[in-house]
């Protein structure tokens, strides 16, 4: 069974930072790319970061600067670290697994008050 886990989120001034990580078990986690996504409310997901296996990133402009994508492979753990938050940044961030079809988490919630 796959599982892809987020936590990290939550409730934070503007300006401030966040570390989001995304735990996978039942795949072979070192062969797969994995993204985060994010979701704000009325809109439709869209991708932040992805991290190949590896390790090459890759980030939308919108976050350029702002956030790092990392993964470690001994812990099958993706994490993003989000610096200089903005209140547009608030959404569901979802982590994303893909090497042929694809596994999604059920998203953790970040908040981004101003």
């Amino acid at each position: 069974q796959v599982q892809l886990v987020e936590s990290g989120g939550g409730l934070v001034q503007a300006g401030g930072s966040l570390r989001l990580s995304c735990a996978v078990s039942g795949i072979d986690f070192r062969i797969y790319a994995m993204g985060w996504y994010r979701q704000a409310p009325g809109k439709q997901r869209e991708l932040v970061a992805t991290i190949s296996y590896s390790g090459r990133t890759d980030y939308a402009d919108f976050v350029k600067g702002r956030f790092t994508i990392s993964r470690d492979n001994a812990k099958n753990t993706v994490y993003l670290q989000m610096n200089s938050l903005k209140p547009e940044d608030t959404a569901v961030y979802y982590c994303n697994a893909a090497f042929g079809g694809a596994y999604w988490g059920q998203g953790t919630q970040v908040t981004v008050s101003s």
